[in-house]
C-alpha cells in the first residue's frame, strides 16, 4: 500500500458524521469528531433563473454541513497500530473470472491468495500470502470486472475543478463573500447569469452552460478564505476540466468576488453508475472498486464508511465460523458474503431506482436540472436527505430502502415538480424501462423478483456426478456386451459414487478392462 497525500475535499451531512462516529466508537476505532475542520449551520442552494424563479432567490436548507478534515482522516485510518503497511503496489491486471496477467502475479488456492507486489526497484518484490483480497484502488481498477452480461449503461462523470482562494478585503464583509453567507455552504448555484449574451463567441458559451449545466459549489473557511468547485453532476461524455474552470473564474468575476491568492486546485474526476462487480469473483472490491458511489449524486465518502463495518464483519465472522468447524476457510465463500453484505438483492434495488434517477439527471439541460432539484428540495427534510445518502445505516435511509417507500417517494416528488419536468420524467420511466429491462421496475414493485444474489452457494453435487442411474445402467450394459470395450470415463473414472437419487449405499464403481468378464474378442466400437 503506497500512503499519499489525500487531494479531494470532502463534505457531509451532520447527521450522517454523526452516525459513523457511533459505528465507529462501537468497534473502539475513535477520534472521527477531530477529523471536522469546518461547520455550517445552513446549507444554500440557488435554482433561480427558470419557471419563476428570480435569479436571486436563495433556497435555505435548515440542516448542517461540514468539510472533512481529509488529512486528519488519513492519519486515523491509517494508524500503523491498527495494522502493517507495505509500501508496495500491485501489478496484476485481471483477464477473466479469477485469472490474472502476469500468470503468477496472483494465485488463488483452496486455501487463500498469493499475490506478488512491486516496489519502485525493477527486482524489488514482495510475496504476500493472506485468505482474502480487499481490492480499494477505486472505480477503473484492473483486479475486478464487471458484469456486463445484464442490461447495463456505461458511467457517467462527474467533473469539477476546485480552488481554495484567498479574497481581496473589498470583495468580503461580515456575512457573506458575494451571495454567499458565511454561515452556510452552498451546495448548488445552477444560476447562468454570469455567462455574457453578447458576443457570437459568448451565444456558444451560453448555450454551452445550458446543454452542458455545471454549478457552483462554496465552502467558506474564515474572513478571507473560501472553497470554491464548479462541477458538473454528471455527463457521459464528461465535461472538460478547462470548461469548469472557466465558468469557475467568470461566475466569481461576475459576483465581485476578487481572488488574492490561490492555495490549492482539485481536478475532482468521479464516475457514477455503470455494471456491478462480477459475481464468484475471489478479489473482494470496496468503495470506487465495488461501484459504491451514489449513481445520482456522486457521494461516496459516508457510504463507504458506514458499509465498511458490515463488510469486516461479513468476512470475519465467515472465517471464525469456518474455523469453528475445524475446516479450512473457504475463501469463495469468504468473498462472496462480503460482495453480498455490500450488494443484497435490497441495496441493488436501491441502486437500481438510483441508477435511473442519475440517467434522467444526465440528459437534462439546466432549465430541467433546475427545477427538478427546487422541486426535490421542497419535500421534507428527511425524505431528501435519505435518497442522497442512500445506504443502510445511514440516516432517513428507511425513506428509500424498501419499494414501497421509494414509490411513496416517487409519487410526492413527481407532486412538487414543474409540470415540464414531471412530464418529462413520467415519459422517460417508461423509455428507459424498454430500454433497460425490469431494473427500475424491480426497484419499485416485488412483481419483478429480485435481482441476482451475491451470496455463496454450494456446488449441488448432482453437479459432480450426473445421473447416476443412466450411468449404472450403461456400466451393466457393457458387462453383457459381447463386445469388449474400457468403461467410458464419463461412466466409471470416479472412484467412489455419491448418494444414488433413490438413496442407496455408496459403492466402488470404477471397473478395469480386466475385471469384466466378457470375451477378448476386438471389434471397432465407437463409444
Amino acid at each position: 500500500m503506497l500512503l499519499k497525500k489525500w487531494v479531494p475535499n470532502y463534505g457531509a451531512w451532520r447527521n450522517e458524521w454523526d452516525a459513523i462516529i457511533e459505528l465507529y466508537n462501537s468497534y473502539n476505532v475513535t477520534g472521527l469528531n477531530n477529523a471536522v475542520d469546518t461547520e455550517w449551520k445552513y446549507t444554500d442552494c440557488y435554482f433561480g433563473g427558470s419557471f419563476d424563479i428570480p435569479t436571486t432567490q436563495r433556497l435555505r436548507l435548515d440542516k448542517p454541513y461540514l468539510r472533512v478534515d481529509k488529512d486528519a482522516l488519513c492519519d486515523l485510518l491509517t494508524n500503523h497500530e491498527m495494522y502493517d503497511i507495505i509500501k508496495y503496489r500491485h501489478i496484476s491486471k485481471s483477464i477473466g473470472l479469477n485469472m490474472h496477467t502476469p500468470s503468477d502475479s496472483i494465485v488463488h488456492d483452496e486455501f487463500g491468495s498469493t499475490i506478488i507486489l512491486a516496489g519502485d526497484k525493477d527486482d524489488d518484490t514482495c510475496t504476500v500470502r493472506c485468505k482474502l483480497i480487499v481490492d480499494c484502488t477505486g472505480h477503473e481498477t484492473s483486479l475486478i470486472l464487471r458484469d456486463i452480461r445484464e442490461p447495463y449503461r456505461n458511467p457517467g462523470y462527474q467533473i469539477a475543478y476546485g480552488v481554495l482562494v484567498e479574497v481581496e478585503d473589498s470583495t468580503h464583509n461580515n456575512q457573506s463573500f458575494g451571495p454567499y453567507a458565511k454561515n452556510a455552504m452552498t451546495l448548488f448555484d445552477y444560476r447562468t447569469d454570469h455567462i455574457p449574451t453578447s458576443t457570437d463567441d459568448n451565444d456558444n458559451q451560453l448555450k454551452s452552460a445550458i446543454d452542458s449545466p455545471t454549478f457552483m459549489y462554496a465552502m467558506p473557511l474564515s474572513d478571507t478564505k473560501i472553497f470554491f468547485e464548479e462541477t458538473s453532476l454528471v455527463g457521459r461524455p464528461a465535461v472538460s476540466f478547462e470548461v469548469c474552470k472557466k465558468r469557475c473564474f467568470q461566475r466569481l468575476e461576475h459576483l465581485g468576488i476578487k481572488v488574492k491568492n490561490i492555495e490549492e486546485e482539485e481536478y475532482c474526476y468521479i464516475p457514477m453508475g455503470g455494471p456491478l462487480p462480477q459475481r464468484n469473483q475471489r478479489i473482494v472490491g470496496f468503495g470506487g472498486g465495488a461501484v459504491m458511489v451514489h449513481p445520482s449524486t456522486g457521494y461516496t465518502l459516508c457510504r463507504t464508511l458506514i458499509a465498511a463495518g458490515d463488510v469486516a464483519k461479513s468476512i470475519i465472522t465467515n472465517i471464525k465460523q469456518d474455523s469453528s468447524t475445524s475446516s479450512l476457510p473457504n475463501p469463495d465463500k469468504i468473498a462472496a458474503q462480503a460482495y453480498h453484505a455490500i450488494w443484497s438483492p435490497s441495496n441493488i434495488r436501491q441502486r437500481n431506482f438510483a441508477v435511473f434517477g442519475g440517467e434522467f439527471l444526465l440528459k437534462q439541460n439546466v432549465i430541467g436540472v433546475r427545477g427538478f432539484f427546487d422541486g426535490f428540495f421542497r419535500l421534507d427534510t428527511p425524505t431528501w436527505h435519505g435518497f442522497l445518502a442512500g445506504w443502510p445505516g445511514l440516516p432517513n435511509n428507511e425513506k428509500h430502502e424498501s419499494w414501497e417507500a421509494r414509490i411513496y417517494f416517487g409519487l410526492l416528488f413527481v407532486s412538487k415538480l414543474p409540470f415540464k419536468v414531471a412530464a418529462d420524467l413520467l415519459s422517460y420511466i417508461l423509455l428507459y424501462s424498454l430500454q433497460e429491462g425490469t431494473a427500475l421496475m424491480q426497484s419499485v414493485t416485488p412483481i419483478f423478483g429480485n435481482p441476482q444474489s451475491y451470496e455463496y452457494k454450494d456446488l449441488p453435487k448432482l453437479f459432480n456426478i450426473g445421473d447416476v442411474a443412466a450411468k449404472q445402467e450403461a456400466m451393466n450394459m457393457i458387462r453383457e456386451s459381447l463386445v469388449t470395450k474400457d468403461i467410458p470415463v464419463a461412466f466409471g473414472a470416479t472412484t467412489k459414487s455419491l448418494d444414488s437419487v433413490d438413496g442407496e449405499q455408496e459403492e466402488e464403481i470404477t471397473m478395469s478392462n480386466a475385471e469384466q468378464d466378457v470375451p477378448d474378442t476386438p471389434k471397432e466400437v465407437i463409444v
